[in-house]
């Protein structure tokens, strides 16, 4: 019988192996790419006016930004948030930011859109103590926020 195995050229062990490989090889270009596009020195800053300067400029506040957080979190460790672009009034959309004024480190999240996509985002935030949260938008080069 074993040698019925190793007549055909590989074993289960061995199909496995060479998948393993084939994922590795896959996953580790997405992951180089994701790294690449990182605003790191945005999420290094340690004052909001520094991780606005990183990203870019101070962004004008905009009316087509839905941003929607509790008034009062139960739980600082997970605050819910949800932000929604109109697209008609701010088109092409190509990243979406999360700030939280009173971080250590303000910019908590980034958010990469694809083009012709909807803009909705829901996640969790952190936030250290009670202070102003913003979603900060780029579309077509500029920045602009909502924050509650």
């Amino acid at each position: 019988m074993m040698g019925s195995t190793a007549s055909r050229g590989f074993s289960r062990r061995g199909l496995l192996v060479w998948c393993a490989l084939l994922g590795s090889a896959i996953a580790i270009p997405a992951r180089v790419w994701a790294a690449l596009k990182r605003p790191t020195t945005a999420f290094g800053a340690t004052a909001l006016d520094q991780a606005f300067e990183e990203l870019g400029s101070i962004p004008a506040v905009h009316e087509g930004i839905r941003f929607t957080t509790p008034d009062i979190a139960e739980n600082g460790a997970v605050v819910p948030i949800k932000i929604e672009v109109d697209a008609q009034t701010l088109p092409n959309v190509t990243k979406v930011y999360v700030l939280v004024e009173k971080n250590p480190n303000p910019m908590v999240a980034a958010f990469y859109i694809p083009d012709d996509t909807d803009v909705y985002v829901v996640t969790r935030v952190k936030v250290a103590q009670t202070s102003s949260l913003f979603a900060v938008v780029e579309a077509e080069g500029k920045l602009f926020m909502q924050s509650k």
